[in-house]
């Protein structure tokens, strides 16, 4: 297995973001299962280019997110591909949790009271970290829930697949252009604990090889060859 260029543990309850370069693979691990891992992307040579689920589900053919995906922005770009899955299926249609959500559920802790015991969530996280680039609410889409699986029932109710949780699980990330990633590690919408979790993400950043024409993402659907040739036409001048 590659060495790792730079890793990172992600606490429960936390957020962070990073610019990760075209060329480079974020590996991601569910550290003692049941993480929940929210992750938004944007172009940071233009901050309005960002992730597009409904774009990234209709042109796949699909609802979930596994190995072959690609992950486009509002512009047909390609800011990712998943390279590497054990996990299987990941969710990019429920959202965050909220502050109020957050209290109903699990009840009020804040940070000056509680430390990292506090129930921090979703939408506050990614409002922290996108400040720090100028953004703001207004700059918020649907969001990817990686390490969370969703199922629906016969009437249509979607609910979280706790069963589904794996310790050590893992997905990659490899990226197609230079990405602005913004994630945090609070709890799914949809999850049912009666406790808080908190479960922690580990971060390893890795080389890529470069993407053969054999490349399982580029040929795991024919919209996705079109989505690495509008690629290939924004990096031609740069």
């Amino acid at each position: 297995m590659t060495e790792p260029l730079y890793q990172y543990t992600l606490p429960a309850a936390a957020h962070w973001s990073l610019r990760v370069r075209r060329g480079a693979s974020l590996r991601l691990t569910d550290v003692e299962g049941g993480a929940n891992l929210g992750m938004m992307f944007y172009n940071p040579e233009d901050l309005l280019e960002k992730y597009n689920a409904p774009d990234t589900l209709k042109c796949q053919h699909t609802f979930k997110l596994t190995r072959g995906n690609c992950l486009y922005s509002d512009m047909g770009r390609i800011f990712c591909s998943i390279t590497a899955d054990s996990f299987g299926w990941h969710d990019t249609v429920c959202g965050n949790t909220n502050k109020e959500m957050t209290a109903k559920k699990w009840g009020e802790k804040d940070y000056q009271a509680a430390r990292n015991e506090w129930h921090q969530n979703g939408y506050d996280s990614f409002l922290v970290e996108l400040a720090k680039y100028g953004l703001n609410g207004k700059d918020l889409a649907s969001n990817l829930n990686l390490f969370s699986k969703v199922v629906v029932d016969d009437s249509g109710n979607l609910s979280l697949d706790t069963a589904a949780a794996q310790a050590g699980a893992q997905i990659t990330l490899r990226f197609e252009m230079d990405t602005l990633v913004i994630m945090h590690s609070c709890p799914h919408p949809l999850n049912p604990a009666s406790e808080y979790p908190y479960k922690p993400v580990h971060c390893e950043l890795l080389p890529s090889a470069a993407v053969a024409d054999d490349d399982y993402c580029l040929n795991f659907r024919p919209e996705n060859r079109r989505g690495f040739e509008n690629n290939r036409l924004y990096h031609f001048f740069r």
